[in-house]
């Protein structure tokens, strides 16, 4: 029954604290963002400023990878993300998001490239953020590749709230297209003249967190909020997770965004965390290293210095587990790795890609 409604299977809680060790594999990293992992044991890693670097195991760093676009590296825009098509061993094709300069200013874009060699040829952009917009935050981004083979694309409201209310732009949503950038036969507002028919969801504030849970298909995302109001939601199509309408959290100013944080309609997080921890990458633990941890949900936090843990249940957040407060570093991204290990990047312009490993 959890499977079905996307929550999981239930693994046992380890009432112990963690006991690991990490180990620094690279550095020089000018403020990384996201990171793949290729067949090969090497890695991709974004840098925010606009690079795709290779990272090999024993943590050479590549010159950047020719061929990306131009790219707004600006307040938090810059290069994002980074994944691989589900068949990138046939095709070689590397997906990445960025901020893209354009008319209006800059917004969240999506494209695709065939890796050659230290190149990325015949880059394309697949997805566009309409409209641009002159704002320099709330960009998102994460991509994840679902099992129907769909690209999900996550997004922030650009610091204009209000848009992320209203389906007939991009601002405060998550798309969903084909691997080509088409759109989805099946899409929720397919055929609506009153939204755009690559939203998949609304009412969201700046995911900056995507994730596949690997047991049920489903994709799992965390809202950045404002000053408090971190939420992790699971996805539905055409559902509406209520920023700026509904919020668990309060304006920096300390005024009231919202007096509420429940209306009919509009979806209620899993979890929430106030005081804010500043949410970023998150990952489902699905490897053997460490027996304790599959099944769990982790989260880089970015203001609160650490790796979050979330031991779960099936659905239910069994208990909350602060990891890596040791490092001081702001966890900006978290993936499993396929060789049963959890890896992390910091978020500093000596940037730090990490392994973690049993103790």
């Amino acid at each position: 029954m959890l499977a079905l409604l996307g929550l999981g299977p239930a693994f046992a809680a380890d009432p112990a604290p963690s006991a690991y060790r990490t180990v620094t594999v690279a550095t020089g990293l000018e403020n990384p963002w996201g990171m793949a992992f290729l067949p090969d044991g090497r890695m991709l890693v974004t840098e925010r400023p606009g690079r795709l670097r290779i990272v090999s195991p024993e943590g050479k760093i590549s010159p950047p990878v020719s061929g990306l676009p131009k790219i707004a590296a600006v307040g938090q825009g810059g290069l994002l993300d980074v994944a691989l098509h589900p068949d990138f061993k046939t095709n070689k094709l590397v997906y990445f998001s960025y901020s893209e300069p354009g008319a209006g200013g800059q917004g969240t874009a999506a494209a695709r490239g065939r890796l050659e060699g230290n190149a990325l040829k015949d880059v394309r952009v697949i997805f566009r953020q309409k409209p641009k917009l002159s704002s320099v935050v709330h960009f998102g981004s994460r991509l994840v590749f679902a099992p129907d083979g769909t690209l999900y694309i996550s997004m922030g409201d650009r610091g204009r709230m209000e848009r992320a209310q209203d389906t007939r732009n991009h601002q405060g949503t998550i798309a969903r297209v084909n691997d080509d950038g088409s759109i989805p036969k099946d899409n929720p507002f397919v055929g609506r003249a009153d939204a755009l028919p690559e939203i998949y969801t609304y009412g969201n504030r700046n995911v900056q967190g995507m994730a596949l849970n690997p047991w049920t298909g489903i994709v799992w995302a965390q809202e950045h909020g404002p000053k408090g109001g971190d939420e992790v939601n699971i996805l539905k199509p055409g559902a509406n997770y209520g920023w700026p309408a509904i919020t668990y959290g309060i304006d920096y100013d300390g005024s009231a965004i919202s007096n509420l944080t429940q209306k009919e309609g509009m979806e209620q997080p899993l979890l929430h965390w106030t005081p804010s921890i500043a949410p970023s990458g998150m990952a489902f633990y699905d490897g053997d290293k460490f027996p304790h941890w599959k099944g769990d949900l982790f989260v880089g936090a970015l203001k609160d210095r650490h790796l979050r843990r979330v031991d779960l249940d099936g659905g239910k957040v069994v208990r909350q587990e602060i990891l890596l407060k040791e490092l001081n570093e702001r966890i900006r991204d978290v993936r499993a790795g396929p060789d049963g290990y959890l890896w992390v990047l910091t978020d500093a312009r000596d940037g730090k890609l990490i392994r973690i490993e049993p103790k």
